[in-house]
């Protein structure tokens, strides 16, 4: 299973079922943003069955502490988004709430799809252990 994560992955052993997850928000995001990017990565999470329940916290930037400390998810040792495996949540911070995205094969999904990094400071990757 672990060559369905992507050539960055070799290293890395985390729950097939985030592949799913970045499926699923692949699946249901727009062509340009909602600004509603952790409710969607949320959803994606709970329906992929990664964590079984919604995250509380309100912000994306807060995103990647609450996945460690509520759902059992690590933060991996990447400097930039386009190190993370596929299927990785990725977080960003800035002013407001900031951001966050799910590393897929070909670039980044939340509410919206890209083909690149969202351009705000990268706070980290995250993956749920297998």
């Amino acid at each position: 299973m672990q060559r369905f994560f992507g050539p960055k992955s070799a290293k890395i052993h985390y729950d097939s079922r985030m592949i799913r997850a970045a499926q699923i928000a692949m699946s249901r995001a727009y062509n340009r943003p909602t600004w509603r990017c952790w409710h969607f990565v949320k959803d994606a999470l709970v329906d992929a069955r990664v964590i079984d329940s919604r995250p509380t916290s309100p912000w994306a930037k807060e995103a990647g502490d609450e996945l460690c400390a509520r759902y059992g998810f690590v933060k991996l040792r990447v400097r930039s988004p386009r190190q993370a495996p596929v299927g990785a949540v990725l977080v960003y911070g800035g002013p407001d709430a900031g951001h966050v995205e799910i590393r897929t094969a070909t670039g980044y999904v939340s509410d919206f799809i890209s083909s690149t990094p969202y351009p705000r400071p990268f706070l980290g990757a995250y993956v749920k252990p297998s």
